[in-house]
């Protein structure tokens, strides 16, 4: 919601200060945040051994369906044993699998390629330049510098989907949030960047966003 980044090194510091387990939701940064995408611990530099619990998406960085939970091999067992999600639920298609591992192989370069990790970089640059261009003009941000999910403040409730309608116009897509799931003086509307996104259209964006919020 907001584009940020947990403080993590002194959450891990607490950690182990206070014996607590740790619990780490990578579903937006997984694939997307690193230098070569493995993370927010990857980010920080930390050992991922300091992380109890690691869950993320399949959905978002590996264009597939279903998510994981990572840990100890004790964690893992019981969670297979006695979460509902597990029990209950049906696995992941061979198409889906495949995909997946597809996905995480082209990412790491084990695909014989530097596709994944071209895509990363330029993932990187298209979310600093967009932020940066975005604080140029006035707007207000909220989020790390790091982080490709960008929220822009709209502040008034009355232009959120105003404003949602205006970019659709010109054919631009992004998700608008408003009262009660932020704040009723801080509605804002979600960009999330691709690494498919070239300067043009960044630049195509931020021009719209102009003239969108003049409009409404």
């Amino acid at each position: 919601m907001e584009g940020s980044v947990v403080r993590l090194p002194d959450i891990v510091a607490l950690k182990k200060k206070y014996k607590a387990y740790l619990y780490l939701d990578e579903a937006h940064s997984i694939g997307a945040v690193g230098p070569t995408g493995r993370g927010v611990t990857e980010l920080f530099g930390l050992d991922p051994s300091d992380i109890d619990v690691m869950m993320g998406t399949f959905t978002k960085s590996f264009g597939a369906a279903g998510g994981y939970i990572a840990g100890k091999k004790e964690l893992v067992d019981y969670l297979r044993s006695h979460s509902h999600g597990a029990v209950y639920a049906s696995a992941l298609s061979p198409p889906i699998t495949e995909q997946i591992l597809r996905a995480m192989k082209c990412i790491m370069g084990l695909d014989g390629t530097t596709v994944g990790q071209a895509r990363v970089h330029q993932l990187a640059e298209n979310t600093r330049y967009f932020r940066s261009r975005l604080q140029e003009m006035g707007f207000i941000i909220y989020g790390n510098n790091d982080s490709p999910v960008v929220p822009i403040l709209l502040y008034m409730p009355g232009k959120v989907v105003a404003f949602s309608r205006a970019m659709l116009k010109r054919k631009i897509g992004v998700v608008v949030v408003g009262f009660p799931a932020t704040p009723i003086t801080e509605a804002r509307a979600r960009f999330c960047l691709s690494a498919t996104h070239t300067k043009a259209m960044l630049d195509q964006v931020n021009a719209f966003n102009v003239s969108a919020g003049m409009s409404v």
